[in-house]
């Protein structure tokens, strides 16, 4: 029977071990682009506030769904409605009722993209947030990324090798620190920011905006452990 090769934590004189970390950062387009957008409403009748808000809501997810496949994504998150109390007399009496909805989108379309928020913008009692570039999850590039931070820690293990006068023999471990994104979805571009809805006195449609799309870079760290062979350390 054979036994298996014990292998050392730091190698042996026969069979050195050797540590290397790999790195590669790449910049590239982002692939997407999300927005925020929060609709309102608010009257003394609860029906007619929901009323309101329903229709506002409606037209917002109508307009976005307009422009077809330049939307990736489209997703309705919380729906409040809320009595506002009066602070004057006794008792308790509602003042008013505000609601609201929130509404977040992704377009892949960027050329789209100016013209949307625009017009989204340019709705009553509508907000607008955004953009927030970033890549997709199952994005190429963070392969890419990981491939080459490999390349790089063979690389570097066979130059450090070769300074000793060995050759690479076997790879022990490749430990992945993991890839992240910057500039992500947490990071607005500096177009961002917030635009709100107009009055009805304004009857002229808003220019759409000019926004240049923020750079993503992605980062991949590796951790490889190679044997070499006996280096030739000479005098």
């Amino acid at each position: 029977m054979t036994t298996p090769t014990q292998h050392t934590p730091y190698g042996t004189p026969e069979s050195p071990r050797l540590a290397v970390r790999g790195e590669a950062r790449l910049e590239v387009e982002p692939e997407l682009a999300r927005i925020s957008i929060t609709v309102s409403a608010r009257g003394t009748d609860r029906r007619a506030a929901l009323d309101d808000l329903g229709r506002r809501n409606a037209g917002v997810l109508e307009l976005i769904r307009s422009y077809g496949e330049a939307v990736e994504k489209l997703e309705t998150g919380a729906f409040v409605i809320t009595p506002q109390w009066s602070d004057k007399g006794r008792g308790e009496r509602i003042r008013a009722y505000h609601g609201r909805v929130n509404v977040t989108a992704a377009l892949a379309d960027f050329t789209a993209l100016g013209e949307l928020v625009t017009r989204l913008g340019d709705l009553e009692l509508t907000s607008v947030g955004g953009p927030w570039w970033q890549l997709r999850t199952d994005s190429p590039v963070r392969g890419e990324a990981r491939c080459r931070a490999v390349r790089e820690a063979v690389l570097r293990a066979r130059e450090y090798a070769g300074a000793l006068g060995a050759e690479l023999v076997a790879l022990v471990e490749l430990a992945d620190e993991g890839a992240e994104t910057t500039g992500g979805p947490a990071v607005p571009a500096a177009a961002g920011g917030a635009f709100y809805g107009r009055s009805a006195a304004r009857a002229e449609a808003a220019a759409p905006l000019d926004l240049e799309p923020q750079r993503q870079t992605v980062y991949a760290h590796v951790n490889a452990r190679f044997t070499m062979s006996p280096p030739d350390l000479g005098e």
